[in-house]
C-alpha cells in the first residue's frame, strides 16, 4: 500500500476553507521499498545478525523515505527465488540477498525485473541490475592472528570453518600468517564442518582442538560455540562476524566483525536518487566494513599498540597479509618474495599455507 505524507502547511486552512476549495488532491511522495532476505534466523550474534543491523541502518538513515521489509531463514534456492520475485513484483526497488546461496536464484530473477536493483552479499555474477558486495575478512583475521601469536603459550591455533570455500580458507590462512609474523613457529589445525551452523558439531570440533593443545580457538561459522568452549576451558578465542564477548567475557582476544551498514545505506540512497550502478564491491578495514572488536584487557599494552600499528598499516597499504614469500602445505611457493597475491587469487584461494594442519578435502 502506498505511503502518503501531508505537509503541515496543507493542514492550516480551516474546515470551511477546505470545503470551499472542493476535493483536495494529495501528492504521494515516493517511498523506496527495500526487501532484505536473511539466510538464517536472527540471533544475538553472527553473520545474520550483522545483516539485520544493516537493514535497520537503512531505516535510521532514510527515515520515512524508505520502507524496509525483512524475511529471515531464506536458505534454500527455491525459497530464495520465490522471495526475490515476490519482493520485485510488489514494488520493492532494491532487493538484497545475504548469502552465496542467494546468488543463482537472484541472477535468475533479476532479468525479469529490469526496474528493480538486486544486490547480493558474496555474489559472483553481475548484471545491469545485479551487483555484489563482500568483505575482506582476511584483513581482520590477520590482525586477530597477531594477537593469537602473542598470547598463545602452546603455539597452536584451532580453526573451525563452515565450508572449505575461499571466503573461509583465506581468513584461516591469514589468521596463521598474522600469528607467524610475531611467532614463526605457530601452527594452526583446521576443521571444516560442511555446515554454516551446527552447534553439536562445532562443540565437538572445539573440544577436539583443545585436546590437541590448541590454546586459541576461532570459529568462522554462524554461532558463538567456539568462543563459549574456549571461555569454559580457559583458552583464548577469536570471534567472527559479531563481537562475541557476551559468550567469552574474559577469554575473547578480539573478533573480526562485519559492519555492512555503509553498503546497505549507500545502495538505498543510490537507488532512490537513480545513481546506482552495478559493481562488485570488496571492502575491508579501510572502509570500516571489517572491524576489530575491543581487545581483551589481559593483552599487554605493548601488544595492543602493535595491533593498532598493524591495522593502520593494512589501511594505508603498507602491509598486505598475503605478501610473499608464501608457501603452501606442500612447500610450493604460491607467492614469490617481493610480490603480493592478486585480488583474483585471494578470492579463489584453494590451498592452505605452510604451518596449517588439516586438508581442504577429506
Amino acid at each position: 500500500m502506498p505511503q502518503y505524507r501531508i505537509a503541515r502547511r496543507r493542514l492550516i486552512a480551516g474546515a470551511a476553507g477546505i470545503a470551499a476549495l472542493g476535493p483536495v488532491r494529495v501528492r504521494a511522495e515516493p517511498v523506496l521499498k527495500v526487501g532484505v532476505a536473511l539466510v538464517a534466523p536472527v540471533t544475538a550474534v553472527g553473520w545474520t545478525k550483522q545483516h539485520s543491523l544493516a537493514a535497520e541502518a537503512i531505516k535510521t538513515a532514510m527515515g520515512d523515505a524508505v520502507e524496509v521489509s525483512v524475511v529471515d531463514n531464506v536458505f534454500q534456492p527455491q525459497d530464495a527465488e520465490r522471495i526475490f520475485r515476490g519482493f520485485a513484483a510488489s514494488g520493492h526497488k532494491l532487493v538484497i540477498g545475504t548469502s552465496f546461496s542467494h546468488g543463482a536464484p537472484m541472477a535468475k530473477v533479476a532479468p525479469s525485473f529490469p526496474g528493480t536493483v538486486f544486490d547480493n552479499c558474496a555474489g559472483v555474477r553481475l548484471l545491469p541490475n545485479l551487483g555484489s558486495f563482500e568483505a575482506k575478512y582476511f584483513e581482520g583475521a590477520y590482525i586477530a592472528g597477531v594477537a593469537a601469536g602473542k598470547m598463545s603459550k602452546t603455539g597452536k591455533i584451532g580453526f573451525i570453518g563452515g565450508f572449505a570455500v575461499p571466503d573461509i580458507v583465506g581468513p584461516a590462512n591469514a589468521l596463521l600468517l598474522g600469528a607467524q609474523s610475531v611467532n614463526p613457529a605457530m601452527v594452526c589445525t583446521v576443521i571444516f564442518l560442511n555446515s554454516w551452523e551446527d552447534p553439536g558439531k562445532e562443540k565437538e570440533a572445539a573440544l577436539a582442538l583443545a585436546a590437541q593443545g590448541c590454546d586459541v580457538l576461532c570459529g568462522m561459522t554462524d554461532s558463538p560455540v567456539a568462543v563459549q568452549v574456549a571461555e569454559e576451558a580457559g583458552l583464548w578465542s577469536i570471534g567472527y562476524a559479531s563481537d562475541m564477548r557476551i559468550y567469552g567475557p574474559t577469554r575473547q582476544l578480539t573478533a573480526y566483525t562485519m559492519d555492512w551498514s555503509s553498503i546497505y545505506v549507500d545502495a538505498a540512497r543510490e537507488v532512490a536518487s537513480g545513481t546506482w550502478k552495478s559493481a562488485a564491491l570488496w571492502q575491508g578495514l579501510k572502509e570500516g566494513v571489517v572491524r576489530l572488536a575491543p581487545y581483551a584487557s589481559a593483552i599487554p599494552p605493548d601488544v595492543t599498540a602493535l595491533l593498532a600499528d598493524k591495522e593502520a598499516a593494512i589501511k594505508n597499504g603498507t602491509l598486505h597479509p598475503y605478501a610473499g614469500e608464501l608457501k603452501d602445505q606442500d612447500g610450493t611457493v604460491r607467492v614469490p618474495a617481493g610480490s603480493v597475491m592478486s585480488d583474483a587469487d585471494i578470492r579463489s584461494m584453494d590451498f592452505l599455507v605452510a604451518g596449517m594442519i588439516g586438508r581442504l578435502k577429506a
